[in-house]
């Protein structure tokens, strides 16, 4: 079937009192998540989008001594093949799984 994808860019800025270094600066960065093209893929981006509009979908995270944006709670499939091991497809309980955490 046909993929719809999703781009989330997050640019680099300074941290907010609920990061971990409050002031620092931190890392963005090109985000990718693919859907399917149907009625439930097309409603899960709306809540997708929602739940970006509202800063559920990243948080700021120390790696190797930096601080990044990397990708929140909220799962998200960030390759259209591979299976389900590979945050991929297919996965049959996906979109439901999403919807149930949106």
């Amino acid at each position: 079937g046909a993929a719809l994808g999703l781009l989330f860019e997050m640019l680099s800025s300074s941290s907010k009192v609920c990061d971990p270094h409050p002031g620092q600066p931190y890392r963005g960065g090109k985000f990718y998540a693919f859907l399917p093209d149907n009625r439930e893929g097309q409603r899960t981006a709306m809540l997708l989008k929602k739940a970006f509009e509202q800063g559920l979908t990243f948080q700021i995270k120390s790696c190797d001594g930096e601080d990044r944006v990397m990708w929140g709670l909220i799962p998200h499939k960030t390759a259209w093949d591979g299976s389900k091991a590979r945050n991929g497809y297919p996965d049959t309980q996906y979109l439901h799984e999403v919807c149930t955490v949106l």
